[in-house]
């Protein structure tokens, strides 16, 4: 085989993997902002990006886990707001901040039960359910709290556990969120539950045919983005030590932009974990970038957004049918 058509192949081969696009979004962000910002490329900053991402990463893991199968949940951050809030207030009332986790965490993996079960059985969009149950979440949170912010009050292990210094400026939620992108990576490509996310998202029908049991696949799924929302929020509360009642307000929509920088198809069936790692890390270096170079704070969701964009189409072009042209 000529050299040529060697190169070429390889060349082939790189433009389909589906997280290429997040790739050369973050080479383009990363030249971008060095040329910005001389502090930029430092371990501080460094450091700054991966806390800031791998709360943004733990949610966008969950996301991307059900979005391959076929489903959307608009609600993770309330769960992230309302779990944070449930650990804090039960810890004040003078409960052990372990018991507190752990009841926070089935808090929210009850709210991800509930979305699954009103979806799949009341056959309602889980665009609508998850919408709902977000505004309903968050009502909530503000007729308690009153608005106000709740302080955590306590220091304990678990919260250094979570979101401790483990060196220097780097905290022990890097550690959890790069434990999570293995754990599910593993999950969704070398086990069978693996193959039938996908087959419940790329073909919901065949997939049935097949045998997968297609409820119980998406309510797991649910249950499972639900949950990693609420721990993402116990690790943002045990690293701030307060939280607000709007805590996690566009987390979603940050979540769901990453999983598709990342390569995922809103489609269903399609996408990967460390691609909606690495979009995570993508939208955490844009925010950091952008307060490095001085850029208004209203910028960031701007630039994410055309980031989102680029990446889609990247995606459309090596991929879909521009791939016919190149």
């Amino acid at each position: 085989m000529p050299a040529t058509s060697r190169i070429f192949n390889k060349l082939s081969i790189l433009l389909r993997l589906k997280e290429f696009s997040v790739f050369i979004s973050l080479l383009s962000v990363t030249i971008a902002f060095t040329l910005l910002s001389k502090e930029f490329l430092t371990v501080h900053t460094f450091a700054g990006i991966l806390t800031l991402a791998s709360e943004l990463g733990i949610v966008a893991i969950g996301e991307a886990f059900l979005i391959i199968s076929g489903e959307f949940d608009l609600s993770v951050g309330s769960v992230y707001a309302v779990s944070a809030m449930a650990s804090a207030i039960l810890v004040r009332l003078g409960i052990s901040p372990i018991i507190a986790l752990l009841l926070a965490l089935l808090l929210s993996a009850s709210i991800g039960a509930a979305n699954g079960l009103i979806t799949l059985k009341a056959r309602i969009p889980s665009f609508i359910t998850t919408l709902g149950m977000a505004m309903f979440l968050r009502g909530i949170l503000l007729a308690v709290t009153g608005g106000f912010p709740v302080e955590l009050g306590v220091r304990h292990p678990v919260f250094e556990v979570l979101s401790g210094r483990i060196f220097g400026d780097f905290r022990s939620s890097a550690l959890w969120f790069i434990t999570l992108t293995i754990l599910f990576h593993f999950i969704l490509n070398r086990t069978r539950y693996g193959n039938w996310v996908y087959a419940t998202g790329r073909n919901p029908n065949i997939a049935r045919a097949l045998g997968v049991n297609i409820f119980r696949v998406k309510f797991t799924n649910f249950i499972v983005t639900s949950t990693l929302a609420g721990l993402s929020g116990c690790i943002a509360l045990a690293r701030f030590r307060i939280i607000e009642p709007v805590a996690g307000t566009g987390l979603e929509l940050e979540a769901i932009a990453a999983t598709v920088i990342g390569g995922t198809s809103l489609g269903g069936g399609i996408g990967t974990i460390i691609g909606a790692s690495l979009g995570a890390f993508l939208v955490g270096m844009i925010r950091v970038g952008l307060v490095l170079a001085g850029a208004p704070a209203y910028w960031y969701i701007g630039f994410v957004g055309l980031i989102l964009i680029v990446a889609a189409v990247i995606y459309s072009l090596t991929r879909g049918r521009g791939l016919r042209y190149v």
